[in-house]
């Protein structure tokens, strides 16, 4: 049987390591997508999920950017094969309000958190469709479904990332692709761990189950979702966010 091979935008960062090896202990073809620049740091990063999960790969490309996109699919698919699984989980902050907030931080977070879904899964999609099975799994945020203040931008592209997830849902559900998006909320991760203990107290006290998320936690959503018999649920939403947003 064809082993499944999954494509991971950001897959070199807190949450999308946590996806990496996550699926990869599934026995899954694993390719974590990293930006050109951050070449040094994501062979490191190789080296050392390597000791443990000898299927995960790496692959270079500005996701905010069509063509880079398509230089990276095409490596993938003729060094790999196929891409069966594809997780868009790139995604930055510029947080700002938006009386203060510049062209270029508007930008950067729409064209990384949100471009970045269709630059990718539009060059995917057709093939998915062609063979019958895709997985399709967007990561989104709970700020995208409540809001958050000083992030307009963040919160606009989370947002949009789950509309994204029901049209396309919708156009390839006839053909065994399914499109869910997992909206987590706050997550212990090294910048969430930078911030001063003041503020994370205040996070804590907000979420219902008292505490941070992991990214671990994060990463069993994305892989039920993906898996092969999880095949009759689309366009969902599902919250990994300890009870801090609820909603019918």
């Amino acid at each position: 049987m064809k082993k499944h091979i999954a494509l991971i935008t950001g897959g070199t960062g807190g949450i999308g390591t946590a996806i990496c090896k996550e699926l990869a202990s599934q026995d899954i073809i694993v390719v974590a997508n990293y930006f050109p620049a951050e070449k040094p740091q994501a062979e490191n990063w190789l080296i050392e999920v390597r000791n443990q999960y000898p299927n995960i790969f790496i692959a270079a490309a500005d996701v905010t950017d069509y063509d880079s996109c398509h230089d990276m699919l095409e490596s993938v698919k003729t060094d790999v094969g196929p891409i069966d699984i594809l997780v868009n989980c790139a995604g930055i902050t510029r947080d700002k309000t938006l009386k203060s907030m510049t062209p270029d931080q508007w930008n950067s977070v729409i064209n990384t958190n949100l471009n970045s879904a269709y630059n990718v899964t539009q060059q995917l999609i057709q093939e998915m469709m062609e063979r019958g099975f895709g997985r399709v799994i967007n990561i989104s945020s709970v700020n995208g479904q409540k809001g958050q203040f000083g992030q307009a931008n963040y919160s606009a592209a989370k947002a949009g990332l789950h509309g994204f997830t029901m049209a396309v849902a919708q156009e390839c559900a006839s053909k065994g692709v399914t499109v869910n998006t997992v909206s987590p909320g706050y997550i212990e991760t090294a910048m969430t761990r930078e911030l001063p203990e003041q503020v994370l107290t205040s996070i804590v006290n907000s979420v219902p189950l008292k505490r941070m998320g992991t990214a671990q936690e994060v990463a069993y959503a994305v892989a039920w979702l993906a898996e092969e018999k999880n095949a009759y649920i689309t366009g969902a939403n599902i919250p990994v966010n300890g009870g801090m947003y609820m909603s019918s």
